[in-house]
């Protein structure tokens, strides 16, 4: 018993752990400028930018949680081979940024505003575009700051942050699991010092204010197809959702591949570059 009280009680203590690491450098096939960003705090977003086309629009990637930019790197590529700029970039507690917890969103969208202000203030004359996963995702719909964006595509979102911790735990644990709901987000309760409402897209996602392609898949266990819809009925017009068959909670591009790119690219090149 005092064993399983003390694991409960480490929950919210790994959950919100940091994941930094250093970040491999990238090979010459794919030339990248090293970037710091700055944010209020004094702190600094690292991050990869791969210059495109001009009046090819510019695209912001970022990660899920417990990554770093190296997962958006194929997105990046395929992308910046079509003539957009991208930048990638570590997510506060992630990569190679300074952070002391990973907040589920909450101060990770300010890392998204700051990139996004970045952009806005390099590229000036540019569209500028963003594609979030899971954890990116929830930074790019909860930054309080609404940095204007022109196309958002959206992967792996959970509607609210009770829904995908208690996915994880029927998944991890079975039914059973599901009791400790209650003492876990407790837990992030008091390790983030926040309520946890304000870490619910569903509750900001119709502030988006930019044109929204939302994917997922349809055998994703850690945020369900009917959770999906739920997100894609709150949100602003213009708005398209994929879901993948057969695709789980994990990465779209490499699942769906080719068809990933045609559809991510037909979004984009509309909303970025005005192309039909």
């Amino acid at each position: 018993m005092i064993i399983i009280i003390a694991v409960v009680i480490g929950v919210g203590e790994v959950m919100t752990g940091p994941a930094s690491t250093a970040v491999e450098s990238l090979s010459s096939d794919f030339p990248v400028e090293s970037i710091q960003i700055p944010l209020n705090n004094d702190s600094r977003v690292n991050g990869w930018l791969a210059r495109g086309r001009h009046g090819g629009g510019v695209v912001l990637l970022v990660h899920s949680i417990r990554s770093n930019r190296l997962e958006m790197l194929s997105r990046g590529r395929f992308l910046n081979k079509q003539g957009y700029g991208v930048l990638l970039i570590d997510l506060q507690a992630h990569g190679e940024t300074p952070g002391s917890r990973i907040t589920f969103g909450h101060r990770e969208s300010d890392d998204v505003a700051a990139a996004i202000i970045f952009l806005h203030k390099t590229f000036p004359s540019e569209r500028i575009g963003a594609i979030g996963v899971s954890l990116g995702a929830a930074a790019i719909v909860l930054s309080k700051y609404s940095p204007r964006l022109d196309a958002v595509v959206i992967e792996s979102l959970h509607p609210t942050i009770e829904e995908a911790v208690e996915n994880r735990l029927r998944l991890h644990l079975g039914e059973y699991g599901t009791a400790l709901l209650p003492v876990v987000m407790a837990q992030l309760a008091f390790y983030l010092d926040i309520s946890l409402n304000e870490l619910d897209p569903i509750t900001r996602i119709k502030d988006l204010n930019a044109p929204l392609l939302l994917i997922a898949g349809s055998a994703d266990q850690h945020t369900k197809v009917a959770e999906t819809e739920r997100l894609f009925a709150a949100a602003k017009q213009p708005k398209e959702i994929w879901i993948v068959p057969g695709a789980g909670h994990f990465n779209m591009h490499s699942y769906a591949g080719r068809e990933y790119e045609d559809r991510v690219i037909d979004f984009l090149d509309h909303y970025l570059r005005g192309e039909d």
